[in-house]
């Protein structure tokens, strides 16, 4: 009978130590402990966790356009001359018509001017990166049959924004050739922006010369092969 009573009283001392350990981690008193069953060894107790909020859980959010960041990347430019097989009349007429660029213009989703006088126009045009699309706005000066250069006047998306389009004629021998000079120095002002600077210079401004050639030879007819003259990008 006794050997049969020491599994009981083995239990009975466990269950005894077990209570003096759940006693002594319960009272502030004391140091707060506590014994594991496997080898007795103490361990601090875990601070608790605040409860748990009730509500749905919201996903953290940004908008593209209000990011905060401060810019890393440099400015960069790109400069592209080309001789067209059009007047520079036409070239002109091609470039000047802000409000048709969402018709051709790589990316451009919209184009509007909002107030022309005086030689000077103000544009607002809408860029796509699916599925980000931005507004900016941009003061247009132009001396016709010669140069359109635009600046950007809005600064929620670029530090600084510049096209500029010259347009001279090739030789007096070809009245309906021309050569056309394309430069465009940007910098965009948060740092999200500015790694989609990539995009922006792959997909719009390396497009950008041959869009308006198309453009024309819509308008007025194909006029033979285009030839490129220089093409220089680098960033500052």
């Amino acid at each position: 009978m006794a050997g049969r009573s020491t599994p009981l009283l083995r239990t009975l001392a466990e269950v005894s130590e077990t209570r003096s350990c759940t006693a002594l981690v319960g009272n502030p008193g004391k140091t707060r402990a506590r014994h594991l069953g496997s080898g007795g060894i103490p361990v601090g107790r875990q601070a608790s966790l605040p409860p748990a909020t009730a509500g749905p859980l919201s996903t953290p959010s940004r908008s593209f356009i209000n990011l905060a960041s401060p810019l890393v990347a440099r400015r960069t430019e790109f400069s592209e001359s080309r001789a067209f097989s059009y007047s520079p009349e036409q070239v002109y007429d091609v470039v000047a018509s802000v409000d048709q660029y969402e018709q051709f213009v790589p990316w451009c989703k919209k184009s509007r001017v909002l107030v022309e006088r005086n030689g000077e126009l103000q544009a607002q045009l809408e860029i796509g990166f699916p599925p980000i699309v931005e507004r900016y706005t941009s003061l247009v000066t132009v001396v016709p049959n010669h140069q359109v250069r635009a600046v950007c006047t809005d600064a929620s998306l670029f530090n600084h924004l510049e096209t500029v389009w010259r347009i001279s004629p090739a030789s007096p021998s070809q009245p309906a050739s021309c050569k056309v000079d394309f430069h465009v120095s940007f910098e965009f002002k948060s740092l999200l922006h500015s790694q989609l600077a990539t995009v922006f210079f792959d997909e719009v401004v390396k497009q950008m010369v041959s869009a308006f050639e198309k453009r024309a030879a819509k308008l007025y007819g194909p006029r033979g092969l285009v030839q490129k003259v220089a093409v220089r990008s680098k960033v500052l």
